[in-house]
């Protein structure tokens, strides 16, 4: 099933911050029709993403507690 262009879902792909690599596996999994691996190249992406957004709020954290330090020492 096709639910938008293979334009369309390359720049949606690219707009998620995929690597060619992925998308080129993902597009090869469209035109074959294997959804099973289209949703397992998402999967295995978003997980990615997420990873990165729990590093950088771990980061965040650092910082509000040397902020709160400061502000005890006031």
């Amino acid at each position: 099933m096709r639910c938008d262009s293979e334009a369309a879902i390359v720049r949606n792909l690219e707009d998620a911050g995929c690597d060619q690599d992925t998308i080129t596996d993902f597009v090869k999994q469209l035109r074959m029709g294997n959804q099973k691996d289209q949703l397992r190249l998402l999967a295995k992406h978003r997980n990615l993403l997420l990873e990165r957004v729990h590093k950088e709020e771990k980061r965040i954290d650092y910082l509000d507690y040397l902020v709160y330090q400061i502000n005890q020492h006031k």
